[in-house]
């Protein structure tokens, strides 16, 4: 079994453009809800966004081993009441999106291992999480929800534009936030 240190420099890549046009809006086939990220379809979602994320970074495609590896190393433990939640969105009743929640301090909470699989992107599934995962923000208390990303991830930047997310210095120094973006709760 080999076995690959998650830190390793990515594969030469130039940083695309983030597109500012439209993204659809949610079309009515989209139902999101909190979920354990314990639940078989949460534990799906996540190793597909993590097989995705490290994919793209290591321009390859990742073994099961190191996904087991990368979510022993990134634990999703703070998506868990009482300061965070996990929530799963299905499409026409298949679970294909995920995201998780959590509270940085009491006004600000932060978004993660947000996801949408291929498959369903461009069917409104990842304005339907952010709305969601906004009310799951507002009600764990947050003013504010802040997220990192990279610039490989074109498509996830594009989202937090179009949904009025704003990019902002540096709030953290994960080794793979390259993008920051904040966006205030009405």
């Amino acid at each position: 079994m080999n076995t690959y240190d998650a830190r390793i420099e990515p594969a030469t890549r130039a940083a695309p453009p983030v597109p500012r046009g439209p993204h659809p809006a949610p079309s009515g086939s989209w139902s999101v809800a909190p979920e354990p990220f314990t639940t078989p379809a949460a534990v799906a979602l996540r190793r597909a966004y993590y097989a995705e994320v490290a994919g793209r970074y290591w321009n390859r495609p990742v073994t099961e081993a190191e996904t087991d590896q990368g979510l022993l190393e990134f634990p999703d433990d703070a998506l868990a009441p009482p300061t965070g939640r996990f929530v799963v969105g299905r499409h026409r009743g298949e679970p294909l999106a995920c995201g998780g929640v959590r509270l940085l301090d009491p006004a600000t909470a932060e978004l993660t291992r947000v996801y949408v699989d291929p498959r369903a992107r461009g069917t409104g599934g990842g304005a339907a999480l952010l709305e969601a995962l906004e009310a799951q923000a507002r009600a764990l208390g947050a003013e504010r929800v802040r997220l990192d990303t990279r610039s490989d991830l074109v498509e996830a930047r594009a989202l937090y534009v179009s949904q009025g997310y704003a990019e902002i210095p540096a709030y953290s120094s994960g080794p793979y936030a390259e993008h920051w973006f904040e966006k205030r709760l009405a």
